[in-house]
Order: structure tokens, then sequence, then C-alpha cells
């Protein structure tokens, strides 16, 4: 039986391969073409999973849309766009940029594209600043300790395959036109320094003792705190940055929640200054 799939890809390969030139010019592809252009420069093992992130992009930016027509800020837009679906944001965006970096190399953009495909940098539960990773005394709980050595155990898994890719990637001796080793190389340097960040905040971070602290409200309370307007109560546990995760009631000490209840106890009342106004909030228990 004849795979219509495979038939209807090659057949556009061909005609894109017929119909390219090696440089700019005359020659004015969409993003669709220059993507299915693009996919027959990659090893086979690989291609498929390179397909996937490059023809979103191509859609979300418009695959009829001249290549030409690509912009540094609405690259720059897709990118935290992909960060913000969650921490495979980077691995993600390793194919689209070497796409973008051959749409570069074949002169088909004014300006490198490419170096704006990186997500504005926003404090997060699992991405860790060199700057906070650095700081003398970060207190984690149990859990969050325990959740950030995972964290380096399935980076230094990963950082093992990646070390293949860039060594199977490597063997073309045409480092010119090497999108895979470039990608690669890129995805091996995030990785060394999404390590390094957590090797720091690890040899830094203490955990707090059972009991949590007795000079009042503070990292590993469990706290419940009532509207005084409403009456509604929300219950909340204040945590690093590095544990916070809102779906689950923890709540960085960073926060504007966590900055108002730092240091209170039982009873008192808290202002929370947020974008919708000053927010009043009676303490009902905190453990």
């Amino acid at each position: 039986m004849v795979d219509h799939a495979c038939v209807s890809f090659y057949h556009i390969t061909n005609i894109v391969k017929a119909q390219e030139k090696p440089s700019g010019g005359d020659y004015h592809p969409s993003l669709g073409e220059l993507a299915v252009s693009f996919l027959t420069t990659l090893p086979s093992e690989g291609r498929d999973k390179a397909q996937q992130e490059v023809y979103n992009f191509a859609h979300w930016y418009g695959w009829n849309r001249l290549v030409s027509e690509l912009s540094a800020p609405n690259v720059a837009s897709y990118a935290d766009q992909i960060a913000s679906a969650g921490t495979e944001a980077v691995k993600k965006l390793v194919p689209v940029r070497a796409f973008l970096n051959y749409a570069w190399r074949r002169r088909l953009t004014k300006t490198n594209v490419g170096m704006h495909l990186r997500p504005r940098k926003a404090p997060s539960r699992t991405t860790l600043s060199p700057g906070l990773a650095s700081q003398n005394t970060i207190v984690l709980t149990a859990e969050g300790r325990a959740k950030l050595e995972a964290d380096l155990a399935s980076l230094r898994e990963e950082r093992s395959e990646v070390v293949e890719e860039v060594q199977k990637a490597a063997a073309d001796k045409d480092f010119r036109e090497n999108a895979p080793l470039q990608a690669a190389r890129e995805h091996q340097g995030h990785l060394e320094g999404r390590i390094q960040e957590l090797q720091s905040a690890l040899k830094a971070a203490s955990v707090m003792e059972e009991g949590g602290s007795t000079s009042g409200i503070g990292i590993g309370s469990a706290v419940v705190i009532q509207d005084v307007e409403s009456g509604k109560e929300l219950s909340y546990v204040l945590v690093d940055s590095r544990e916070a995760n809102p779906l689950k009631g923890k709540v960085s000490v960073a926060s504007p929640i966590g900055k108002a209840l730092l240091g209170r106890r039982q009873g008192e009342t808290a202002e929370i200054n947020a974008p919708g106004g000053i927010f009043r909030y009676r303490i009902q228990h905190v453990q």
C-alpha cells in the first residue's frame, strides 16, 4: 500500500529543492516552503522532533507569509508564548532557532532574527537566576529540596544524551551548514547552565526545621487568612521562590502576599498591595 503522506512530503520537498537558490536575490520563499526545505537538511533520526516545532512556528507566524517578513519583535513574542506554557520551552525553541539561522545563512532575512528567540527571564519554580542561586542563605522545605535534587538528577541524565547528540552531529565535517550541531550545542549550553544553577542553589540551601519559626510566619508556614471585607478564607504555604506553585497553594515569600504575611502572627491583620487595590486579611491560623 502506498503511504500517501510520505509521497506528499517528498513531492513537496522535490518541488522546493527545484525552486531553491543558494542565496537571497529573487528567491522569496514562504515560511512553509522554507520549513520543508530546512527539514531535508536534518538527519532522519532527528527530523520528526524538529518538524513538529518548526511547523508549529510556521503556522503561528503564517505558513504562507514570506520569510523576509520575519521580525525580531514577533519572534521574541513567540519565545515568550512558548515559555509561558511550561519548562520544556528551551527544547521547543532549539529547532526553531536552527531554522531561523538557516534562513539567515541563506540571506533570506535582513537580520539574524534567531538571536531574539529567547524568552524574557522571569522567576519560576524551575528556572533559577544566577543571582538568586548565589545567595548565601536559601531556606527550603524538605519537599522543596527533594524536588531540586530530582531536577538536578534528571538534567544530568539528559546531559549524557545531549553529549551523544553533539558527537553525532559533529561527525558531519561541514560545520558551515551543520544546523543540528549548532542546535545540539545550544541545548548543551543551556543544560550546563541549569545544572550549575541547581548545584549552587543546593549547596547554599538549608532545610528548615520541623515546627517552623517561633518568631512569626516564615518559610514553611501553613497559613489560613480571611478577607476582612468578604469573609472568604484562603489557605497558603509560604515557600522560597524556587518552590512556588500558586496552583498548589504555595506562594513565594517574595510575592505581595508573602511579603505582607512574613513575620506576622495569628490574629493579626495584613494589608496586601495588589494591582486591583489594597486588600486586608485577618490571619486566622498559622501552622
